[in-house]
């Protein structure tokens, strides 16, 4: 495993993150033994830096990662994320970041974050969810200062809306945030155009979600391929979504034929070839996942030829969740 610096944090980072969402619930049926093996397995190969939040099975992913650290001697970053207040989600133009996000809230919610990680001080908190309309009064951002001025974070960071990833910059710009979480993968390349160079330029943490594209750049769905009840993908790929990105997906296959990269690999090492990339975390729900995802960290990096390959390969499809 190969380690690199989470920006003005300081932070040493596993490049092979872990992403928490699976073990809380959301992507089909989850044995807690299985969740249990999967960050096991991760930490024993390298794995030091675990993202997680509340809204992952309302703070379960978040107690199966503390009661795993008690049992671990190595020392594991933790990220989570806040929700705002129940509201429309993203939070639209009109949403008053006063309502959203009250300093009595964020108080509160804090503590239950750090009763739910069995800890004094949190890593890093991020807020899971932004709009651009709060940019010019982030009150939340100066509450979360405050916090850390406390003792009760470590560091401050924001998960990107995927609408609008770019509404952080100006964040950075001013120096509000130590980390940001954004999507950035194989079909999803904006963040190359401004946000990775500002987060670069700012020594902003840069954490890298979706990599697998919820999963279809595994290389594994076909487009029959049907999920359980309740599983998140049932709404990421409804109509013709996953049919339309399987196609896709095929042709990323040919243009790698000539390599012996599996698709796992290669979405993995996409996203950390930018410099200003500090971690990836793909969702890991068994020691099989933990396994395969964590050697990816040792393997050559992509060459020049490749990448500028994948870069044909972007895909302005817009935003999924606002209609076909």
């Amino acid at each position: 495993m190969k380690y690199r610096t989470l920006g003005k944090t300081g932070f040493k980072v596993s490049e092979i993150g872990f992403g928490g969402w699976a073990i809380g619930g959301g992507w089909g049926h989850q044995e807690d033994s299985e969740s249990e093996k999967a960050l096991h397995t991760a930490i024993d190969n390298g794995v030091n830096f675990i993202d997680t939040a509340e809204g992952y099975g309302n703070g379960k992913s978040e107690k199966i990662i503390a009661e795993i650290l008690k049992t671990r001697k190595e020392e594991v970053i933790v990220a989570t994320k806040m929700p705002p207040v129940e509201g429309i989600w993203p939070p639209s133009p009109y949403c008053k970041i006063e309502e959203r996000y009250p300093e009595k809230y964020i108080r509160k919610n804090i503590e239950e974050r750090l009763t739910n990680l069995n800890t004094d001080c949190i890593d890093l908190l991020q807020l899971h969810t932004w709009t651009r309309a709060w940019n010019h009064n982030p009150t939340a951002l100066e509450v979360l200062k405050d916090l850390k001025k406390e003792g009760k974070i470590k560091a401050i960071g924001i998960s990107t809306p995927e609408q609008d990833q770019n509404c952080v910059i100006e964040l950075m710009q001013k120096g509000y945030l130590d980390v940001v979480q954004m999507i950035y993968n194989i079909f999803e390349q904006e963040p190359a155009a401004q946000l990775l160079p500002v987060a670069k330029e700012q020594n902003v943490g840069v954490i890298v979600r979706v990599a697998f594209d919820e999963g279809v750049l595994t290389g594994k769905y076909k487009v029959d391929s049907s999920f359980g009840e309740g599983d998140f993908r049932n709404s990421y790929f409804a109509g013709d979504r996953l049919e339309r990105a399987v196609n896709r997906v095929e042709k990323i296959k040919e243009e790698i034929k000539d390599t012996e990269l599996t698709m796992p690999q290669l979405a993995l090492k996409f996203p950390l070839a930018h410099e200003a990339v500090s971690t990836v975390i793909p969702g890991i729900r068994n020691d099989k996942q933990a396994l395969a995802n964590t050697a990816v960290s040792d393997l050559d990096n992509l060459s020049n030829n490749l990448l500028d390959r994948l870069h044909k390969h972007y895909w302005l499809r817009g935003v999924w969740y606002s209609g076909k």
